[in-house]
């Protein structure tokens, strides 16, 4: 699997809220422990997060081809079914 990345921006914004979140339930926390942290949970975590939302978008496209399967069935016209 390809290691996951993100802009320097996206990086920047979930330190920033991990800082927060240290700051608020736990204790402080620095920004290069808090990016540690971040590329342990892309690294060690992140795949699981990755595969689920994986499996969601495929759940939702096979929904998507069942439902454009039958719409196709209701354009079918009465005299092309019989032959």
């Amino acid at each position: 699997m390809k290691k996951i990345e993100f802009t320097k921006q996206e990086k920047a914004e979930i330190v920033s809220r991990i800082r927060a979140y240290f700051d608020r339930e736990l204790d402080p926390i620095g920004a290069l422990p808090a990016e540690f942290l971040l590329d342990f949970f892309g690294e060690k975590i992140g795949p699981y997060f990755y595969n689920r939302g994986l499996r969601d978008a495929h759940a939702a496209f096979v929904k998507k081809m069942e439902d454009f399967g039958e719409e196709i069935y209701l354009l079918e016209r009465e005299g092309e079914k019989n032959g």
